[in-house]
């Protein structure tokens, strides 16, 4: 396989280059607590790859038990990229990881192994296996990429929120439910400009195999009911209270993740325990939700059902990735 893996280019007679060939990338998403860190393993294990993190929570370091950042036990020796590479106080967007992925791939793939990405943030990876390009001001691309960010973790209920803070008006001309056109409008009231292109590229930069996990919605909303508590079992509590001793503000932007904002509100006394739990619950079921929505953009997943037993699901997508690349 590693001759497919690398980027190389040849010469037939001295003068006609021929076209680079794209690189593998073999990508796993799904919802959050769907079971994907485990069957990553295996994956990267059998196929010989590398783990690129696809998250835009485990990029943060001190971020351990609310992001469910896989500990060095989990990742059984398998190298893992773009974990613990930026300070809370940094601020990130999807271009950001777009040139770290991309340059981890390069690495990746020059050294003879696969480059695998997984991870749940739907944006990251439409950005990176679509080539979405964004062509306006670096300003301007990194509020979009923020909005953009937000109506994921927390919904188009949000956007429109700030819309009716930031222009009333328009908020009045705006469907309360398109997140596409709540988003134009905020930029245009953030800084009187029209809206950012966000295009494909013409050819997708990486030849891709997409893998996707599934599960019923009930069972789905029953792990992530039990992780929540897990986490406040593993120090999710004590995990927050560090960062907030070490000066990470409650406006930082990993701050601002599914289960580190309400533990914070429950340690300013704006929550018990028990309703942070329950409010963590609820909204990381609502991000699942939209997760799944937002993976419905993207045709070319193939999908998995993740309560089929560890081997049957592993030897599927090993037979179905390897005819892939094989055939390409």
């Amino acid at each position: 396989m590693s001759d497919d893996l690398s980027l190389n280019t040849s010469e037939s007679d001295g003068s006609e280059v021929l076209p680079q060939t794209k690189q593998n990338l073999l990508v796993l998403l799904g919802p959050t607590a769907v079971g994907k860190t485990a069957l990553s393993i295996e994956l990267a294990q059998a196929l010989d790859a590398e783990i690129i993190s696809g998250d835009s929570m485990l990029i943060y370091r001190g971020f351990d038990i609310g992001a469910a950042k896989p500990t060095m036990e989990e990742r059984k020796g398998v190298p893992h990229h773009l974990i613990d590479v930026h300070e809370p106080f940094e601020r990130y967007s999807v271009q950001d990881f777009q040139q770290e992925a991309a340059a981890c791939i390069a690495d990746i793939a020059s050294r003879g192994k696969l480059p695998f990405l997984v991870g749940g943030t739907g944006l990251y990876v439409q950005a990176l296996v679509e080539g979405y390009a964004f062509n306006e001001t670096s300003g301007n691309a990194a509020y979009r990429a923020k909005l953009q960010q937000l109506a994921e973790t927390q919904g188009a209920g949000a956007l429109f929120t700030m819309l009716e803070t930031v222009d009333p008006k328009a908020a009045q001309t705006v469907d309360a439910k398109n997140t596409r056109r709540i988003i134009r409008a905020l930029e245009v009231a953030h800084g009187g400009k029209e809206s950012i292109s966000r295009a494909k590229a013409d050819e997708p930069p990486y030849r891709a195999f997409v893998v996707g996990l599934t599960r019923p919605r009930a069972e789905l909303y029953e792990r992530i009911n039990q992780r929540v508590l897990l986490m406040i079992e593993q120090g999710l509590v004590r995990e927050v209270q560090g960062l907030l001793a070490r000066g990470v503000s409650r406006d930082a932007q990993p701050m601002q993740g599914i289960g580190y904002k309400e533990t914070a509100a429950y340690l300013a006394g704006e929550y018990s325990l028990e309703e942070a739990v329950d409010t963590i619950q609820k909204a990381t079921r609502h991000f699942a939700k939209r997760q799944l929505t937002w993976y419905r953009r993207m045709p070319y997943i193939h999908w998995y059902d993740a309560t089929l037993p560890q081997e049957r699901i592993l030897s599927k997508i090993l037979n179905d990735v390897r005819g892939f690349f094989a055939s390409r």
